[in-house]
């Protein structure tokens, strides 16, 4: 490093590193550090090359956490971002893109140290290494450099505009708030008893939480890609430099992807601020939730915000909130939706910010979020079961307000090219939303076997059951056909465990304990499963008869599969109502001398069903189901969102270290 282009094989040797790690201090005002950060290098800017990177400076980094004790060059070094830091706003305002240069490769080398350090040392020692002065120093009461560090960079985020030379100096900005944050996933304890945290949830950061969250979600909606022109525009500006240098900056600037070769030219197109940006505002709003006397005040900046083009608040709104545009988020978050990041944001902007969530059902374009809500649900085996999980909550959340359920029956689809059971030309967004969770209702029966994704499935069918509207042929074939496969289920486990108990009968007193299966549970479960069937068909049929003439006629179609549950405790009360409706259609129906089509049946269905007098059902409860989170959320979501982190935000983390989950059951 220093004024020469660097290659990463050449770093253990580099004569500038050597002097920051050594025992010599170095003051922050030396023109040592002019020297060092004067420095071009092929930014990795994915993990297998930060990995690469973090094998050949492990032994630098090794030597500066030994002797930054008796040097404090790691402060120095820190402190010297920091003064850049300040004058970060005035140096973006001129251009001043040397000075932005530097200023980027100080927190560069500052990020790597830090991730060394967080690996690998306890959070008290890594502390240490801030506070740490020149032997015969004396430290600054005053002065705590870990939380001035962390404000710095928040405020970098905040008030440094984002443009084609700072995009890198953001990014890094947000890569050293990760790395620092990953301490979660390396120490035991809870993320509210470390220091960091405290620091960025109750110290002088938390001042900037709702400029923070703001500017976190601009960037998420800005999706800017990497900027593919900035040598273009900028090299002429750099003066002082020289053509290598220059090159050099370019290099820098764009994380090393501006590299002319094909392999790497679709990378420039990455929108790897938007990425980074909600990663870490996934993080800061998902830790240090159960602290009762302190609000994460990331979070409730995120559950707060409201529409820019909204009314102004009552004079009793909390003013720690912050105003966005409502439809350019909700455009984000619809064409992002294939990750699991951007899935997660959605389910806490729904499920927490009621200004968000009322936005959203108000939408006349619905189909922008659900469809690619089914889309993930549709092709649940390339997705981990987080993912999965999340998406149906989603439609969970949406489907307990009746005004969504009515309102996906009015949209029509047409040409869905991702499915493929069957071309369907035409279908309404409510009638391919049913379609689909019936599908994932299966998949999981032959394959994740999840009852709380049955207890979703069904509870989101459940709540749109009363506003079934027109349900398409195919869609009411499919939720017969899951009926008749669970009555199949049942009778299959309704032998095995007869057969259980014949055999439990005939062995000895002295035998050892059982190991078979608990087939009397299974049964348990499943009878709940098909009574939940059973419930949603009798919604529909309790309320919206007449306008399901299909479900009526593939009803009568399959009338038998419902005949054996007539006399069974279980089921018994239900059943009559389906009874009932068979009963009065297959009257209409069944006359003399008639061969009709099916036109023609589906003619003397819709006349009957107007004629069809709702009294002579028995009523039953109206089936509404909210969802609830977990009174331990953060068991689930601090693993998972880590685990996000791990896989999506092209840094390194040494697996063999991390105590948080484990790779083997955890996805991103």
């Amino acid at each position: 490093m220093g004024a020469n282009s660097s290659s990463i094989s050449e770093l253990s040797s580099n004569t500038y590193l050597a002097k920051l790690c050594g025992t010599d201090p170095v003051s922050k005002n030396d023109p040592f550090w002019n020297q060092l950060l004067s420095f071009t290098l092929q930014i990795p800017h994915n993990s297998s090359d930060n990995r690469l990177l973090e094998e050949s400076i492990s032994g630098i980094c090794k030597n500066l956490a030994i002797n930054n004790f008796q040097s404090g060059n790691f402060g120095a070094l820190v402190r010297v971002f920091l003064i850049r830091a300040a004058e970060l706003k005035a140096s973006t305002q001129c251009d001043d893109n040397l000075f932005i240069w530097q200023t980027y490769n100080a927190l560069f080398i500052v990020r790597n140290i830090c991730k060394y350090f967080v690996e690998n040392l306890s959070e008290e020692l890594l502390l240490e290494q801030f506070k740490a002065q020149p032997t015969g120093e004396v430290e600054d009461a005053e002065e705590d450099l870990c939380q001035d560090f962390l404000s710095a960079l928040i405020e970098l985020i905040v008030d440094v505009t984002v443009v084609s030379y700072t995009y890198a100096l953001h990014l890094e900005a947000l890569n050293c708030l990760l790395i620092l944050l990953s301490i979660q996933m390396f120490q035991p304890q809870p993320a509210g008893e470390t220091m960091l945290y405290r620091y960025i949830m109750h110290g002088k950061c938390s001042i900037h939480a709702c400029m923070l969250m703001k500017s976190l979600l601009h960037n998420f909606v800005a999706q800017e890609k990497c900027p593919a022109s900035l040598i273009k525009n900028h090299s002429g500006g750099l003066s002082g430099l020289t053509s290598a240098m220059a090159s050099g900056l370019w290099t820098v600037m764009t994380l090393g992807l501006a590299t002319g070769q094909k392999t790497q030219e679709n990378e420039v197109d990455r929108n790897l601020l938007a990425q980074q940006s909600i990663l870490l505002t996934l993080v800061l709003v998902n830790h240090c939730t159960n602290d009762r006397e302190v609000n994460n005040p990331y979070r409730q900046a995120l559950c707060s915000f409201m529409d820019s083009h909204g009314e102004a608040g009552a004079p009793t709104e909390a003013l720690a909130t912050f105003r966005m545009d409502f439809p350019k988020l909700y455009k984000a978050l619809c064409q992002n939706m294939r990750d699991d990041q951007t899935t997660l944001l959605l389910y806490l902007l729904i499920h927490r910010n009621i200004n968000f969530k009322t936005f959203v059902l108000s939408r006349t374009n619905l189909d922008q979020v659900v469809m690619p809500i089914l889309k993930i649900l549709y092709h649940a085996e390339d997705k981990n079961s987080h993912h999965i999980y999340m998406a149906l909550i989603i439609l969970l959340i949406l489907s307990e307000d009746e005004s969504f359920n009515k309102a996906v029956h009015e949209l029509t689809i047409t040409n869905i090219a991702w499915f493929k059971e069957r071309t369907i030309s035409e279908i309404s967004l409510g009638g391919l939303l049913v379609l689909v969770v019936i599908r994932t209702i299966q998949y999981n029966m032959t394959k994740m076997r999840d009852k709380y994704l049955h207890t979703n499935c069904l509870a989101a069918l459940a709540n749109m059951s009363a506003q079934f509207d027109n349900l398409h042929p195919y869609v009411t074939q499919r939720l017969i056909s899951l009926f008749a496969l669970l009555v199949k289920k049942h009778n299959r486990l309704v032998q095995q465990l007869k057969n259980a108990c014949l055999e439990d009968g005939q062995a000895e007193s002295g035998s050892e304990a059982d190991t078979e299966p608990d087939y009397g549970q299974d049964l348990s479960v499943l009878e709940e499963v098909i009574r939940m069937v059973l419930e949603i068909i009798n919604s529909c049929l309790t309320h919206a008869l007449h306008h399901n003439p299909n479900l009526i006629y593939t009803l009568l179609y399959n009338k038998e599969v419902f005949s054996q549950f007539r006399t069974h405790p279980t089921f018994q009360d239900i059943i009559q109502n389906v009874d009932t409706v068979l009963g009065y259609f297959t009257a209409q129906l069944e006359k003399p001398d008639r061969n009709l089509s099916v036109h023609e049946v589906l003619d003397i269905i819709k006349m009957g069903a107007r004629q069809f007098k709702r009294e002579r059902l028995k009523k039953f409860p109206e089936l509404k189901f909210k969802y609830v989170e977990e009174d331990q959320p953060e068991e689930f979501f601090i693993p998972y969102v880590w685990s996000l982190v791990y896989h999506s935000s092209n840094l390194y983390f040494n697996a063999s270290r991390i105590q948080l989950f484990s790779l083997g059951t955890t996805q991103g």
